[in-house]
Parts: structure tokens; C-alpha cells; sequence
């Protein structure tokens, strides 16, 4: 294989991914057909559905359909003499709003996070009740006969307060929430979130002081509008355009699965018995997810709900319990609203940092950004630097590959003379130029094909670290130095591309091209130009890891050139 035909080669990869990427982008999501179509989910039992007394997960046919699942969005009150229905939670990671209906959470933005690094108040907002970006976690119990609260009951809150902040000293904080039923059912319900951490837990106090046994069962929802379209620039280099979107769920057999939201119809109902998973919805960077007590078996269902708007949900139903008289029993589950942080993700439940996808590559980027790119930051402190030492890493990793590489092509470029007056001997005969071009190869000992592999194990690091660079929150808004200081973000001046195509052209000029035609070497010539441009458009963090990589190639092929390259002396052609 000779350079030229290597150089396609990468050039073929490179635009094959590009198109993979554009390819699997998801289509915009359908609506049911109906103002209020609800398909999917395995509906909650209203008053009068008593579930199958096995301690199984109750089956989609025993059940009627589920009061107040109409997609209406709660608000908060209108009325100026009522009191405010919405509480206010903040810890030094989360601010959120807390609807005393249901005790669900309907806001939450994530205060180490900004939408935008240059207006850092605006914060990302992943739980909300504006219409546009409608997203809430609700949560609550189902009696098979009488009363229960659901996420439609209302609420007081134990104390009387309205706002609740994790105080200077405090590691943990707690908002109790009340209801009591006059048939004697009270439910205490508590919100827990300690310091640095996104994960809530959700604990139910359920006490039965009637005279009669309570059934019935608790449930977990997400339900939110698909988000609107953001961010611009070419598709491939806008996470936002093909970045998953949609829900995803967990179990310990069948692993990680997902569906975006044009599929929630289309790919049918989801009725999925589970013991030890978790639902979650997820978006580019961030995710909410709720865990289940994994010992209790869960349904795992879908939906989407229509009243002028789509909306799309994800329930956990659990299995049916019941109290005596005078018995109690607590249920918890934990609510996860943040980033995509692997590391605390994993210590949350099983397969949770499954949710931040690195597609195809997951098996090159996931060992690369654990056990490389995370100890390099942990001793720089910053990820550009990482990304330059993990290059160099590569590099000595594969030094024995690229010498032997870069001293074919000195031995190419000390014989290029030969092909060149082989060239002119046999004019349009191609196949007696060929033979005669192979013939010399064997002579002089020089193998065309060893400049293809360095390139062809280069090129998959350089899509997983794509990969990673566009969907590790760790990176999100990353400096490295002076004029770049979003690595996830393209070069504002161009400064980096501009370095890259330089040394792309360069690496090209020094490349042999033995008995190519006029054509090709213009071709040749202006493939470098072309991907340099377009690499002006990506990321600068990817950029800064091809620029680096280059300068290091052009370096060592520079060095083995001078030492190599006059070894093979020009002969007489015979």
C-alpha cells in the first residue's frame, strides 16, 4: 500500500465517521395522534383495581386506567390568599423547587454548571414547569382500595417552612413533608441531600392507624417535553444535534437499553418486569434518573401523554405490599439530577454510568478516559495538558511502529529518483512500470504497507477521544491556556486549526510520492488543505490532540528522514 493509497484510506475513515454521526442523528420526535393520546405505559390502578396478591408487579390488564395522568402541567397557585404551593431547596450543588402536590420535584438548577461560560449566572436548569422545557420527577403510592397519596395529593410541610438551605457546616438536609387521610393512613415524606452530591433520596414513611388492612403499592415518573433544538454549526460538530435524547432504563439482565423520543410509539409498548434497575431520562451532559429499592421488583414502562403538547414518560411501578392496623413499612428510592459524573453515578446504583454513551468507541474511550485522560488531569489539573500527554503516551506506545514507518519512507523518498526514471523508461505501460517499482522495492528492502498501521490505530483514538471530548461532562467548558479556554468549544481564532493545517501540509511536502502522477499530487496537495479547514469547526480539545500528534510526526519523521534517507544511495537504472 503506498502513501497515497494511505492517505485515502484515513481520509475514507474520517468522512465515514463524520457520516455515522449524521446518519444515526435523531429524527424529530412524533406526536400521538390524539389531543389526548396516551400510549405505552402500563396505567397506575385507580380506586376499585385490586392487584394480584402474589407480591408480583400487577399486570397491565388488571388495571384501569390511572386518575390525573392528563399531561397538565402543575403550577403553582394563582390565588394570592393561598400559600405558596412551591418550596424552595438548595444545597451547594442544587436549587430546587419542591410542588407540595405530590412532593414532586418541578425545578432544579445545577449550580456548578452555567449555560454558557461567558454568563455564568444562567445555570443549567434540568427540572422545570416552563411549557418549553416542561420536565418534573414525581413520585407517590396507589391504594388498591381507599386512599393513598400520589403525585396529585397535596402536601404540608412538617415545620411550616417554605425554604429549606443546606447551612455553612452542614453535610445533610432534610425536607419532611405530611399527609394524613381521615381513614387513618398517614404518609411522612423526606426529602434527604447531603453536600456535593446530586443524588436525592426520596424515603416514605407509610403508618396505618385505621381499622382495616391497606394495599397497594409506590411508583416512581419522569416526565418532561422533548427539548427544543440548540446550539448551531455543522451537524458533526454539534453535540446538541445527534447527542442522545430520550429515555433509558436498567436492569441487571438485559443491561443498558434506550429509546429516544420519535421511537415511543413506534417501537412499541414497554412492559419490563425489573429487580434491581433504575428509569432514567437523559440528555447531552446531564441526566435524571430514578432508583428503586433494588431488592423490590419493579414495571418498567413508557408513555406519552398529549394535550397540546407531547410529553413523554418513564414510570417505575413496584410491587404490592400491605399494611395490618397499627403497622407501618418505609419505601425509598433514590432520585439522581445532575451531570453525567461516572465515578459518584456508579456508587448510586449498578450500570448508572452506562448512561453517558460513547457509542461504537465505548470500548476504546471508556478504558482511555479512565485509566489515562483522568490520571492526567489528577496531575496537571488540566485537561489540556492531559490531552498532550496522553498524545505522547501514544506516541512512545507506538514508537516502534512510526520508526519503522518513517524509515520507509526515507528509504521512498533516497529511491525516488529510480521510480521517477523508471517512470519516464516505461512511459504508459503501466503494468511493466509497476513490476519494474516492485522489483526495486525488494531490492533495496523497503515495504510500502509500513506507514499504514500507525495511521489506521491512530485514527480510532482520534474518534474515541472525539467522543469523549464532546460527551465527559468533566470536560464541558474545560480551559487549557491564554486563547483557549473552552476546550469543547472550536478555536475563536482559528489559531490552532491554522497550526494544524501548517503541519498537515508540511507532514504532506515530506511524504514521498514515488510515480504519481500530476493529478494525484494535486490531490495530495489539497486533501491536507481541505481537513485542515474542516477541522477548524471541531472541537479545539480534538484539535489540539491531532496538532500535537502532528507536530510529534513531523518531528520524528523530520529526524529519521536526515538519518535514514541517504542510506539508500541512487543507483543506475538498469
Amino acid at each position: 500500500m503506498n502513501q497515497t493509497r494511505t492517505f485515502l484510506l484515513v481520509a475514507w475513515l474520517l468522512v465515514g465517521a463524520m457520516l455515522y454521526l449524521q446518519w444515526t442523528q435523531a429524527p424529530a420526535p412524533v406526536p400521538p395522534t390524539g389531543p389526548d393520546a396516551q400510549a405505552g405505559a402500563e396505567p397506575l390502578p385507580g380506586d376499585g383495581a385490586v392487584p394480584a396478591g402474589d407480591g408480583s408487579v400487577p399486570q397491565a390488564t388488571a388495571v384501569p386506567a390511572a386518575p390525573a395522568l392528563s399531561g397538565t402541567a402543575p403550577a403553582a397557585s394563582a390565588d394570592p390568599a393561598e400559600p405558596a404551593r412551591l418550596l424552595t431547596v438548595r444545597t451547594d450543588v442544587l436549587d430546587l423547587r419542591v410542588d407540595l402536590r405530590g412532593g414532586s420535584v418541578v425545578g432544579a438548577d445545577l449550580l456548578a454548571y452555567p449555560v454558557d461560560k461567558d454568563r455564568p449566572e444562567r445555570k443549567v436548569r434540568l427540572l422545570d414547569l416552563d411549557a418549553a422545557d416542561f420536565s418534573v420527577a414525581q413520585s407517590g403510592l396507589v391504594a388498591s382500595a381507599g386512599a393513598a397519596p400520589s403525585h396529585e395529593a397535596m402536601f404540608r410541610t412538617e415545620d411550616g417552612r417554605g425554604r429549606y438551605e443546606l447551612a455553612e457546616g452542614q453535610d445533610r438536609l432534610e425536607v419532611p413533608l405530611v399527609w394524613t387521610d381521615p381513614g387513618g393512613l398517614g404518609v411522612r415524606k423526606v426529602l434527604v441531600l447531603e453536600r456535593g452530591s446530586y443524588a436525592i433520596t426520596v424515603r416514605q414513611e407509610i403508618r396505618n392507624q385505621g381499622e382495616a388492612v391497606w394495599r397497594g403499592y409506590g411508583y416512581q415518573q419522569l416526565q418532561r417535553v422533548a427539548p427544543p433544538e440548540r446550539g448551531g454549526g455543522f451537524s458533526f460538530t454539534n453535540p446538541e444535534a445527534y447527542s442522545f435524547v430520550g429515555a433509558a432504563w436498567y436492569s441487571p439482565e438485559d443491561k443498558f437499553e434506550k429509546r429516544t423520543f420519535a421511537d415511543f410509539v413506534e417501537d412499541g409498548p414497554l412492559n419490563k418486569d425489573v429487580t434491581g434497575g433504575w428509569i432514567s431520562m437523559l440528555q447531552h451532559h446531564f441526566a435524571l434518573v430514578w432508583v428503586p429499592d433494588k431488592s423490590e421488583p419493579q414495571r418498567f414502562s413508557l408513555a406519552t401523554l398529549g394535550n397540546g403538547q407531547t410529553r413523554y414518560l418513564v414510570r417505575s411501578v413496584g410491587a404490592p405490599f400491605e399494611l395490618a392496623p397499627g403497622a407501618s413499612a418505609t419505601r425509598e428510592a433514590t432520585l439522581w439530577v445532575g451531570p453525567k459524573l461516572q465515578a459518584q453515578m456508579q456508587d448510586v446504583a449498578e450500570g448508572l454510568k452506562l448512561t453517558l454513551d460513547y457509542g461504537v468507541f465505548t470500548f476504546l474511550a471508556q478504558p482511555m478516559f479512565d485509566f489515562v485522560l483522568k490520571p492526567l488531569h489528577a496531575l496537571t489539573g488540566n485537561w489540556g495538558w492531559a490531552i498532550i500527554l496522553t498524545v505522547l503516551i501514544i506516541k512512545l506506545i507506538l514508537y516502534p511502529l512510526s520508526a519503522k514507518q518513517y524509515q520507509s519512507f526515507a528509504r521512498m523518498r533516497a529511491i525516488q529518483p529510480r521510480i521517477e526514471a523508471l517512470k519516464e523508461r516505461y512511459g504508459d505501460d503501466r503494468q511493466k512500470f509497476q513490476m519494474a517499482v516492485m522489483e526495486l522495492y525488494k531490492k533495496e528492502k523497503v515495504n510500502p504497507a509500513a506507514g499504514c498501521l500507525p495511521i489506521l490505530v491512530t485514527i480510532p483514538v482520534f474518534i474515541a477521544l472525539y467522543w469523549m471530548l464532546l460527551e465527559s461532562v468533566e470536560m464541558r467548558q474545560a480551559p487549557w491556556i491564554g486563547w483557549i479556554q473552552n476546550l469543547t468549544a472550536p478555536d475563536p481564532y482559528f489559531i490552532l486549526p491554522a497550526i494544524n493545517l501548517a503541519v498537515m501540509y508540511l507532514t504532506q511536502k515530506m511524504t514521498p510520492t514515488p510515480g504519481m502522477d500530476p493529478m494525484q499530487k494535486k490531490i495530495m496537495t489539497f486533501m491536507p488543505i481541505a481537513f485542515g479547514v474542516l477541522m477548524a469547526f471541531f472541537p479545539s480539545g480534538l484539535v489540539l490532540y491531532w496538532c500535537t500528534n502532528g507536530i510529534l510526526g513531523l518531528l520524528q519523521q523530520w529526524v529519521i528522514t536526515k538519518r535514514h534517507g541517504d542510506k539508500t544511495a541512487p543507483a543506475a537504472v538498469k
